[in-house]
Formats: C-alpha cells, sequence, structure tokens
C-alpha cells in the first residue's frame, strides 16, 4: 500500500502516478484537502478539510474517511456541516490540536456522546518523531 500525502498532493497530477503505482498491484490511499481538483484513482481517500479552503464540491462523494482537526469548540459546528457532505459509510474522525488540550478534552468528551465520531491521533506528533 503506498499513501500519498503531503502539504497537498493533489497540487500536483497524479494520473501517471497511480496508474503506475495499481499497475504495480499496489493500493493507494490519498490524504487530501480536497482543495485541488482529484486527478489519479485511489482506493482510498481520506480527507482533511479546512476552513481557509474549503473543500472543492465534488469531491466529498468520493470520500472513504473524513478527518476534522479540532481545537477550539466552535470546530465541531465546521466538523458537523462537512459530515454532512460525504457518504452515509464514511469513516468520522475528530483529531484534535495536537498541542491544545483542552482541544484534546473537548474531542474525547465529544466522542463519548456522538458515537458516529472517532479519535483520531497523530502519534508521531505525540512521540516528538519528525
Amino acid at each position: 500500500m503506498v499513501v500519498i500525502t503531503g502539504g497537498e498532493p493533489l497540487m500536483q497530477d497524479l494520473s501517471e502516478l497511480t496508474a503506475a503505482l495499481h499497475q504495480a498491484g499496489l493500493r493507494i490511499h490519498l490524504e487530501t484537502s480536497g482543495s485541488y481538483p482529484l486527478t489519479g484513482q485511489f482506493d482510498w481517500i481520506s480527507l482533511s478539510p479546512k476552513v481557509f479552503k474549503p473543500p472543492l464540491a465534488n469531491i466529498y462523494a468520493q470520500v472513504n474517511e473524513l478527518k476534522v482537526v479540532i481545537d477550539q469548540p466552535s470546530d465541531f459546528v465546521w466538523a458537523e456541516s462537512e459530515a454532512q457532505k460525504v457518504p452515509p459509510s464514511a469513516v468520522r474522525l475528530l483529531q484534535p490540536q495536537w498541542n491544545s488540550d483542552l482541544g484534546q478534552q473537548h474531542v474525547f468528551d465529544y466522542v463519548l456522546s456522538h458515537s458516529e465520531w472517532r479519535v483520531g491521533l497523530q502519534m508521531h506528533k505525540y512521540l516528538g518523531v519528525r
């Protein structure tokens, strides 16, 4: 399996790369903000939308996973509005801003009372791996 992530990988045309990787028999996962046109063929798309540069409307239907970063309570409103745009089968993850203890507690509390969401953590940041 190959995970294509960024920065923002869709700033490039990924058509040739994904064709070659599929030809080699590899599964391809994409992690994107969705703010650039989707190019290439993927087996799994993880969308991490940004408030300051929202995803293009046509990517939502193709999303397998929605990952929303939470820093403050108002971010849950954004997360819920984005969740309404993805397929019901999409995995929904709330990811606390890694250096915000308050954000972490908000996410944990929210997930406990909203079972359609899961907690997503960037473990490498907590462990200090660069």
